[in-house]
């Protein structure tokens, strides 16, 4: 995908040697993934341009021809714009990504809620003239922190939600757990399901969705291992989940067998996001410091030597 900017309700690109092989129609739809029908409505409706003029779907263009394509009208944010200072990580005319902290929820779950991390977004979008629908990509735990993306208009998230199911999308997770792991990196494959004995907890069950968690040890205290964890799956509480699966629950996650008392909430907080960037391919890699509750915590623990 070639590098496009914002002006407005309109993306606009510079065509590439490459982009003048097939009509723009053929061009939107098989090369840059939008939608057919969509691409009916933007030549309908004269929503695309090509230097300044409305073009029909089978005209070809020529490299260095400016394209431009109505792709983000303005839409209800969705939540109520609430006023927080939110901690901004990266921004362009494309994504958000953004740091949650722990306890905050990250959408909506009940009509009452108006101080998730959607309604945040929502006004930041509001304070910088951003009117899109809040779209997150992926979700955190509301008791986990770390970085978070979103999309701003409505093509952003579909490539984006393309690249997660791909597993192009690579987070990185650091859990303090409870006790030594032995192994200095290991693999976790096993299935999660729902517990059905429990309205929110998830278990390892040989009927359960393929999950998959990769870890690797960081340091080793006393009785707590510091983990650095990535996913090529997305199950719902998956590292917490595995973690306990294997005899090394999440320091206070009491969910999942996990001790409070050096920190009252699980230990796990999404530390990087890494990806190529749907628009122009640079690669995006942004990362979030451990929050002072988890530097208290590691400041608290005792190292153990190698």
């Amino acid at each position: 995908m070639l590098d496009m900017h914002k002006e407005g309700e309109w993306l606009i690109a510079h065509l590439r040697e490459a982009d003048t092989a097939m009509p723009l129609g053929n061009l939107l739809r098989e090369e840059w993934k939008l939608p057919r029908k969509q691409v009916h409505l933007l030549f309908q409706h004269k929503e695309v341009w090509l230097d300044g003029t409305p073009v029909a779907q089978h005209v070809r263009g020529e490299a260095g021809q400016e394209l431009r394509m109505r792709l983000c009208q303005q839409e209800p944010y969705g939540v109520e714009p609430a006023v927080f200072a939110l901690d901004v990580l990266y921004e362009d005319d494309h994504l958000l990504i953004v740091n949650k902290p722990a306890g905050v929820l990250l959408h909506p779950t009940e009509p009452e809620h108006r101080g998730t991390l959607d309604h945040w977004v929502a006004g930041h979008f509001a304070r910088t003239g951003v009117f899109s629908k809040v779209r997150h990509v992926h979700r955190l735990d509301q008791e986990t922190s770390g970085v978070v993306l979103y999309a701003k208009h409505a093509w952003a998230a579909a490539l984006l939600d393309e690249l997660l199911r791909e597993r192009q999308i690579k987070r990185t997770y650091q859990a303090f757990v409870q006790g030594r792991v032995k192994a200095d990196r290991g693999k976790i494959d096993e299935p999660i399901g729902r517990d059905r004995n429990h309205a929110t907890r998830r278990r390892v069950t040989p009927n359960g969705d393929k999950a998959v968690t990769h870890y690797q040890v960081m340091k080793r205290y006393q009785d707590v291992t510091l983990l650095q964890c990535s996913l090529e799956t997305g199950r719902t509480h998956q590292i917490r989940v595995h973690m306990s699966h294997i005899g090394h629950p999440l320091l206070g996650d009491t969910l999942y067998g996990g001790k409070v008392g050096l920190i009252n909430r699980q230990a796990l907080h999404a530390a990087q996001l890494q990806f190529r960037h749907p628009f122009g391919g640079q690669v995006v890699r942004v990362q979030a410091p451990l929050p002072v509750e988890l530097q208290a915590l590691q400041n608290a623990l005792k190292e153990v030597p190698k």
